[in-house]
């Protein structure tokens, strides 16, 4: 029966292999998902146009603006010489940022007062205008203790001194490239999987399965252990393009990250597989495929933080396998986390693979009596 099994893995490879939809399917999607979630995907600001309105024409004035024109993050659109377009500027999304310097600013600083910076964000993207809000910050407070230390002002009583662990360079590519790991992985294997019977029913060649010495378990067998292979080459295929094309450290080995990711490939081939059993064309088992990953992409803490989310949602995500597997490919990449650190992950996607192994068995034999 082992020979059959494998025959018919062999059978289902060359169906996906020699199919040129099948091949572009694998291939193509994958390969510029990589890319642009590598390349475009990205929490960092690196280019927000700012305007400036200095009405202390000063050296102390010109000192704060060449700091936020140095920094990497900002880029001079204009120098305003009137407050009046300083709202046509942001209505028209031509600058992010505007800098107003009061007439005032020298003299209070010479005062030892409080010297007046306004700075304006267009807040129409929260997201973006915190982080501008947080580089702005960044550089008022090093002109501050810079002033303060050269013209003998008492320094402040207490000095926020940021480090970031794991990610000293705080480069977002850093946690997003590991995450399209578990998130390309998912798409291919559920793609292979799900289609695979539903393929078999389209062609007719389903009934011919049936009729054959072979049990309805060893035929999910021959259905599943393709996807589940193909997957896992997909896996490393981006693992190998996360290391050495993007740069991203691989802190931990290559054991817990496998053994994390045998574990996702096989619970995603179980729910495939459940797909697969339920849908009668190819057409039915994609939608039901697509219906299954949206959700659980953003179920997965891939982009949005799971403790943000409400509570009741929160408990959903637990049947979430790609959960799981995020914080499994995150915690190698960027801690060096090993298998013992890693084992309140492993086991509920163990549960989640025995579980939808299960109940693909049940559904097939359902379908087929």
């Amino acid at each position: 029966m082992i020979r059959q099994v494998l025959a018919l893995i062999v059978k289902e490879l060359l169906a996906v292999l020699r199919d040129a939809k099948s091949r572009m399917v694998l291939i193509g999607p994958p390969l510029i998902q990589l890319l642009v979630f590598g390349y475009a995907a990205t929490f960092d600001l690196n280019h927000v146009p700012v305007a400036i309105y200095d009405q202390d024409p000063s050296a102390a004035s010109r000192d704060l603006v060449a700091r936020f024109l140095g920094s990497p993050t900002f880029h001079l659109v204009a120098m305003l010489r009137s407050p009046h377009r300083i709202n046509e500027l942001i209505d028209q999304r031509q600058v992010q940022l505007v800098l107003v310097i009061d007439r005032r600013f020298t003299r209070d600083l010479l005062t030892g007062q409080p010297a007046p910076v306004q700075v304006i964000v267009d807040g129409r993207n929260s997201n973006t205008a915190l982080l501008i809000e947080g580089y702005a910050n960044t550089i008022l407070s090093d002109f501050s203790l810079s002033w303060g230390a050269t013209h003998g002002r008492p320094a402040p009583p207490a000095v926020l001194e940021m480090r970031a662990r794991y990610n000293p360079t705080l480069s977002s590519r850093w946690f997003i490239v590991p995450g399209i790991v578990a998130l390309l992985t998912q798409v291919v294997t559920l793609l292979v999987v799900g289609l695979s019977v539903a393929r078999e029913r389209e062609t007719g060649t389903f009934d011919q399965l049936l009729v054959t010495p072979m049990r309805p378990i060893d035929i999910l067998l021959g259905k599943g252990l393709p996807g589940l292979l193909i997957g896992l080459f997909e896996a490393s295929v981006i693992i190998a393009a996360a290391v050495w094309w993007f740069d991203v450290p691989l802190r931990g080995g290559l054991l817990p990250l496998y053994l994390g990711l045998v574990l996702f490939v096989i619970a995603v081939t179980g729910i495939g597989l459940m797909i697969s059993s339920l849908a009668g064309t190819q057409q039915q088992a994609l939608l039901g495929a697509f219906l299954f990953m949206v959700p659980s992409i953003i179920l997965s803490g891939f982009a949005t933080p799971i403790a943000n989310m409400p509570v009741w949602v929160q408990d959903l995500t637990l049947l979430n396998p790609m959960r799981y597997f995020l914080v499994i490919v995150r915690s190698v990449f960027l801690e060096g986390a090993g298998v013992n650190a890693l084992a309140a992950q492993y086991w509920p996607m163990a549960v989640i693979g025995a579980a939808s192994l299960a109940a693909a068995g049940w559904l097939f034999r359902k379908r087929v009596t």
